[in-house]
This record gives C-alpha cells, structure tokens and sequence, in this order.
C-alpha cells in the first residue's frame, strides 16, 4: 500500500495560499496538513479559525488539523464548523484526553493523539484504541523546516509495536523533516502517513515532489 501523502500547508506561500491548496488539489496528494500553533504550548503561531474556514472553502481533501496549543478541548468544535475532518490533539496538552477524543468522535470528525520526541510511547497505552491517527512528532514542534530526528526511527517502531498488540486501528503520521531523501525509511519503519512541508513547498515542482513520495512501496 502506498503510503497517504499530507503536504503541509504551514510551508506555502501565505500571500497565496488559495493557490497552493488549488496545487494541492491537483496533487496525488490524500490530506491537507493544517498546524495550529498559539504561541503558548510552542513557540511560535500560525492560522486561526477563520484561515481553516478559508481552506476549507477551497479544498478537495481533507483537512487534517493538528492543535499545537493548550487546552485543545476548548476549540474542537470551533475547528470541527470550520472544515476539519480530522483533529490531532497533544497528549501533553489535555488532562482529560479521553473525553476530548470522544468529543472529537462525536462531531463527526477522526480523532488523532500527537506526541513530542521526548514523549514516551507508553503514554499512548490507555488511548491508543480509542483513537484513528497518531500524530508522531519527528521534530520539536513549533517551526517548519527543521531537520528530521533520527532517533524517531526506532520509535516509529514502538508505536507500530503498540498498535499490533493492541489491535487498535490507528495509522502512524509523522510529522516533521520527512524530505524525498528520508521519506521511504520512515515510511519503511512503520509510517502510515507522511507530513512533509519544505519538502514539497521547497522543491522546484510541488507535484512532482508529492508524486515521489506517494510512489515509495515497502
């Protein structure tokens, strides 16, 4: 199977990001990858409700929205009306993750954990069969670009170790320095689901970059 391929529009053009969707659209691309980040729980911020609501209005995938912020559970239906069919939460984050993943279920929308890399797996165990997607971070969340941490390999692993002996229906997306040069190992070790910003928004033909990668076979 290959693998799903989610562009991350954190990456675009912000002057043009009607038009990089648009590209998106035209793309084997599965997924739209949407950070949210509130300068709080990271560094840095990024797009708002009324930005998602925008994308959604051009957007022929799904809009796969990761919270990087503190109490995610505030805003889930927020982000649920404005176009997010998908909604990743960090486990960090929220104290009652349970409850917000049932919240997610609830509103229609697939439910997805994120950790950090200095997260340990067995913080998914109690969740882990309750959830569709978990969010894998492969960099310190906050800023694009960043390069990919090796050690996320082994731990992709451990997460895909997890979901067999669980028999939970989860699908692994890493998220952070997936490039053309590293996206068949990553996706080798055990990834469902490939984030890549600057490596498709920086290559010379985005397209031709997400078809590379949505091409990669075990």
């Amino acid at each position: 199977m290959n693998p799903i391929v989610a562009p991350s529009i954190l990456s675009c053009d912000f002057a043009y990001v009607a038009r990089d969707v648009e590209m998106i659209n035209q793309s084997a691309a599965d997924w739209i990858h949407v950070d949210v980040m509130d300068g709080v729980f990271v560094p840095n911020i990024s797009f708002g409700l009324p930005v998602v609501e925008a994308m959604k209005r051009h957007s022929k995938k799904p809009l796969d929205v990761h919270l990087m912020m503190v109490q995610p559970e505030r805003y889930l239906k927020h982000f649920r009306d404005a176009g997010a069919d998908h909604i990743s939460i960090h486990i960090e984050a929220c104290t009652h993750i349970h409850i917000a993943v049932q919240e997610i279920h609830k509103l229609g929308a697939k439910a997805g954990v994120a950790i950090n890399p200095g997260t340990s797996v067995s913080a998914l165990e109690d969740i882990i069969r309750d959830i569709d997607i978990v969010c894998f971070m492969s960099v310190n969340p906050g800023w694009g670009g960043q390069g990919f941490i090796e050690t996320s390999i082994e731990k992709i692993g451990r997460v895909k170790e997890l979901i067999l002996r669980t028999g939970s229906k989860a699908v692994i997306e890493v998220d952070g320095g997936v490039k053309l040069d590293n996206a068949a190992r990553i996706y080798q070790a055990g990834a469902d689901v490939l984030v890549s910003g600057s490596g498709v928004f920086g290559h010379p033909d985005p397209i031709a970059a997400i078809q590379t990668i949505k091409s990669l076979t075990r």
